[in-house]
């Protein structure tokens, strides 16, 4: 392995493990001030911030999108998926929220057949079986505790996918921070407008009173840790290829099982540990199957 490549992994490694430290950040805010604000003020943070930063680095040009409908559409999927994971972080132990998640690059990998008419293969079907029984393992006992809300964490991985694949079709419209900032802008709006809509809706767990300073500061936290997170995994693809740099993604539940436990005495039991693994095992399945063809040719 090639000192670049080295250092590409480990660049992406720290990124995937920054995100996680900032699942834990809006994990303390549980109880504090409603999931759709707290999703609202950290990404209003962010896109202020990020377009600072693509106004002094490119100019004001770079503020126009090409196609500005599909910036929104990929604005109003990240909205989604945030809503659904920082509401399931609020009432899911962090590891488990964090092991649903997983299942995104295989509903991925399914919807890019329907939805950009490619070819979905045979490994794709058997890892999405294989992760749908890891998906239930851990299910079982949170669809009998919180009911319906353990299905949050799949609601945002499938947001997720959906994003994925309209950030393919963007992929040559502008550069990497420009698309940062498109989808930033794209889904503050929608999250300020669902936090107002929980605040006039007179559900407690969604009132929104003015917040308490930490509150304020965790969320601007989890703003620079996730935007400095994503340049990480961006440095580290650019550097190592996004082939060799996908299984890093799984330090993420690493990093979310060790500070679950440390911050809030959350530890999984051996079923949920299994089915994380099964997941992971999926992914990991799908991965290798699809790097095949590439060794083929190198060698």
């Amino acid at each position: 392995m090639h000192k670049t490549e080295e250092s590409g992994l480990l660049l992406a490694l720290s990124g995937f493990a920054i995100l996680s430290c900032g699942d834990a950040v809006i994990k303390t805010m549980a109880g504090a001030w409603s999931p759709l604000a707290v999703a609202a003020l950290r990404f209003t943070i962010g896109a202020i911030g990020l377009s600072a930063i693509l106004l002094i680095k490119e100019g004001v040009l770079a503020f126009r999108p090409r196609r500005p409908w599909l910036q929104a559409a990929r604005g109003l999927c990240l909205a989604v998926a945030t809503l659904c994971f920082f509401s399931a972080i609020f009432v899911m132990p962090l590891a488990e929220a964090t092991a649903l998640i997983f299942v995104a690059p295989i509903i991925t990998a399914l919807l890019s057949g329907p939805v950009l008419k490619e070819k979905v293969r045979p490994a794709t079907w058997i890892a999405s079986l294989i992760a749908f029984g890891g998906v239930m393992l851990i299910l079982r006992p949170n669809l009998a505790e919180l009911g319906l809300v353990a299905l949050l964490p799949l609601g945002s991985a499938t947001a997720f996918s959906l994003m994925m694949l309209a950030n393919r079709a963007v992929a040559s419209d502008g550069s990497a921070l420009s698309m940062q900032v498109f989808v930033a802008l794209g889904a503050a709006p929608v999250l300020v407008l669902c936090a107002l809509a929980g605040g006039i809706s007179g559900a407690p767990a969604l009132a929104v009173p003015m917040p308490d300073w930490t509150v304020v500061a965790r969320c601007a936290v989890v703003a620079v840790t996730a935007s400095t997170a994503h340049w990480l995994v961006y440095l580290g693809t650019t550097r190592a290829g996004p082939a060799t740099v996908a299984p890093m993604t799984y330090v993420q539940l690493l990093a979310a099982i060790s500070l679950g436990y440390i911050l809030f005495g959350d530890t999984p039991d051996l079923i949920t540990l299994a089915g994380s693994l099964v997941i992971i095992g999926a992914g990991l399945f799908l991965w290798t199957s699809a790097r095949k063809p590439q060794l083929a040719i190198t060698d």
